[in-house]
């Protein structure tokens, strides 16, 4: 017995002091980050500027890859079925992690296999009508669509897009029935409501800004908890009297549980600690756009937060897919 204890003990402390080792020697050889959206989107753009101070932490090179297609869904499978070594981080993204599992049978459980590492981007849902719509405040649009029941048409990037939930979320704050048009994106949407095939549509902030700035689309309200820094001159919803209209578009590193867990914390701090460098502020600030709470913590309660939300709002609504 004494000697199945000294080899018991033996045991514990080689675990311990490999997997010390196994922190302090991370990473040996450049790390992949998977976007599960083609280049270019917020997503793409988000991870990119977080990319080079986060491989100033870790002193190793970052590489992107982007693996679009089934609205990142399939990357995210992909991803999380594999096993896993620290070397591959997966951008985590409100579609595949809070509104997909919603709507249809995915292979993974977002609570048990996924561990937030912390934000890259989030943009707040924008409400905005064509100017010839005659409207130029919520209050206006609410009357209006009173005025005119199941007459208004209103945009979204697709059935179950998080641009459809936030239609449903003002349809049921404000007590108003609207015909939902759903499109593949936003920039499908938005030619059609500038041509006036469409009155209103929900669009990213950071995607719509140019197009209200030109006066192409009047902006009503950002859906968001403050003013977006792509339209800072836009009220909040909240400011309008609907507070519990809150869309956030979002996306943010995280990882597989099935990585050593001493290496998910290595990788925690590393991206707090970039996410608070002055340089990288000042590259989100240019791009008029949000990273998001830094930290594993918030971006945590934020994945959290929107599972319970979005189900809610999908199974009130009986929204499903075809």
């Amino acid at each position: 017995m004494k000697l199945v204890s000294k080899i018991t003990l033996a045991l514990c402390a080689f675990g311990l002091a490999t997997g010390v080792t196994l922190a302090d020697e991370y990473p040996t050889r450049p790390i992949r980050i998977v976007v599960p959206y083609a280049a270019g989107g917020p997503s793409d753009t988000g991870t990119r500027l977080l990319a080079t101070p986060l491989s100033k932490q870790l002193g190793i090179s970052v590489v992107i890859e982007n693996r679009g297609g089934g609205g990142g869904l399939n990357a995210t499978e992909q991803y999380l079925k594999a096993e896993q070594d620290g070397y591959t981080i997966l951008v985590g993204a409100i579609g595949p992690l809070t509104i997909i599992p919603n709507l249809k049978p995915v292979s993974y459980d977002v609570d048990k296999d996924v561990v937030p590492l912390g934000s890259v981007w989030s943009s707040a849902q924008v409400l905005a009508v064509r100017p010839s719509l005659g409207v130029k405040t919520v209050a206006e649009f609410v009357a209006y669509a009173k005025a005119h029941p199941n007459q208004v048409t209103i945009g979204s990037a697709g059935v179950g897009a998080v641009t459809h939930l936030a239609i449903e979320l003002l349809k049921k704050e404000a007590g108003i029935q609207l015909v939902h048009i759903p499109f593949r994106s936003t920039s499908e949407s938005m030619p059609q409501l500038i041509g006036g095939q469409i009155d209103a549509l929900f669009g990213d902030a950071s995607i719509i800004a140019s197009q209200v700035h030109s006066g192409k689309m009047t902006a009503l309200a950002v859906a968001g908890n403050q003013r977006a820094p792509a339209l800072p001159e836009v009220t909040t919803m909240a400011e309008a009297g609907y507070p519990a209209v809150e869309c956030e578009s979002w996306f943010g590193l995280v990882v597989s549980s099935k990585t050593p867990p001493q290496i998910i914390k290595r990788l925690q701090d590393a991206v707090f600690a970039a996410q608070k460098q002055p340089d990288y502020l000042a590259s989100l600030a240019k791009q008029r756009a949000s990273g998001g709470a830094p930290g594993a913590e918030a971006f945590g309660k934020v994945i959290k937060n929107d599972e319970v939300k979005w189900k809610r709002v999908i199974a009130a609504a009986g929204i499903k897919l075809q």
